[in-house]
């Protein structure tokens, strides 16, 4: 005698949401957090998976201009939000300073917390002018890096802070 299993199809949630400047609708499962709706219904897979218990950050994205971790915030709680991602850091054909800068400093190595650290040094420049190193370590301590040390990646926001001061004079 066998057992037949129905399933359900699970209840889908639809949103208007602002991704990277952009208005975006998106259906899915409520459940869903913003990092698996950025990565499996928009195509933005810059944000990385990376503990998905919040212990490493490589998730950051910025949401009103603030870091959040992706894998803990739900995609359902971002409805009327700003959402910026690493994908929306260039200038059009010209990386921003702080993209610049890792890439110039060797701030990222495998990359796989680069965007992570991206997202949570630009609202750390976003909302300071010139951090001093130690505001900087503070600011991107969420986020861990295995491979540089962390020295190039301070330096890289340092020359970064400096260029952004530079062209907004």
């Amino acid at each position: 005698m066998g057992v037949t299993v129905t399933r359900r199809a699970q209840p889908s949630v639809h949103l208007k949401i602002r991704v990277n400047g952009e208005e975006a609708e998106v259906s899915f499962p409520p459940y869903k957090t913003l990092l698996e709706v950025l990565r499996e219904e928009l195509a933005l897979t810059g944000t990385k998976h990376g503990c998905e218990l919040g212990e490493c950050g490589a998730c950051a994205v910025l949401v009103d201009g603030e870091p959040v971790l992706s894998c803990l915030t739900l995609a359902l709680e971002c409805e009327g939000r700003a959402i910026e991602t690493v994908e929306g850091l260039a200038r059009g054909a010209a990386l921003h300073p702080l993209q610049a800068a890792f890439a110039d400093l060797g701030g990222a190595q495998c990359g796989y917390c680069t965007p992570g650290l991206l997202m949570t040094a630009k609202a750390l420049l976003d909302a300071e002018r010139a951090p001093s190193r130690e505001r900087i370590k503070e600011a991107i301590a969420g986020v861990l890096c295995r491979c540089t040390g962390y020295q190039q990646i301070v330096d890289s926001i340092e020359r970064a802070a400096q260029e952004l001061r530079a062209e907004r004079k």
